[in-house]
């Protein structure tokens, strides 16, 4: 029933959206913004770019908001899915900007080595994965607050909020598990 709660509260913020009310745009901001990041950043793998795609869905939201059709399924749908399309599209976009680079400058930078890259691109996927079984070990209630903090792009007093949970007891989990994530990892040759 919550859900359904939140669904429609969310349609009436973007029906106030539609007719120009900034109180409502900044509430599905406020409400939005973590997990359409965290969705930005998990596509792209770039800050940055993720930070762009979040900005300009908001400000499609905010110049388009007809595009939202109630009828074919909630606000979160509709919006996360448009930060997964934008992200997809800065992805290729990035990508062919490369791929023109490459053709502009064909010759490697000369201080760029490719065996250096090789090795960087193994020890970051190795140390990956190092972290998802560090994070697989966590007991389940701190691993739950660094997932909505790092995955879902969740602040602290979110998660406490969305989880209800007293704000200290968030800020204990984390502070445990990054503890015990920290330990792990310098335990694995960190």
């Amino acid at each position: 029933m919550e859900e359904r709660d939140g669904d429609a509260g969310d349609a009436e913020l973007q029906r106030r959206v539609a007719i120009g009310e900034r109180e409502a745009f900044e509430s599905l901001y406020r409400r939005y913004g973590p997990p359409a990041y965290g969705l930005a950043l998990r596509v792209t793998g770039h800050a940055l770019l993720a930070q762009e795609v979040v900005h300009d869905a908001f400000m499609a939201l905010w110049s388009a908001p007809e595009a939202f059709d109630p009828a074919r399924g909630t606000f979160r749908s509709f919006f996360l899915s448009l930060v997964h399309h934008r992200s997809v599209d800065t992805i290729r976009r990035e990508e062919r900007l490369r791929r023109r680079t490459a053709r502009v400058n064909p010759e490697p930078l000369e201080d760029e080595d490719v065996a250096d890259i090789v090795t960087r691109d193994h020890w970051l996927a190795s140390r990956r994965d190092d972290v998802l079984r560090a994070l697989r070990r966590l007991p389940p209630e701190q691993r739950e607050v660094v997932e909505l903090a790092y995955f879902q792009g969740m602040t602290q007093a979110r998660i406490a909020e969305v989880r209800g949970l007293p704000l200290g007891t968030v800020k204990t989990r984390t502070l445990a598990a990054m503890r015990k994530l920290r330990a792990m990892l310098e335990g694995e040759g960190g």
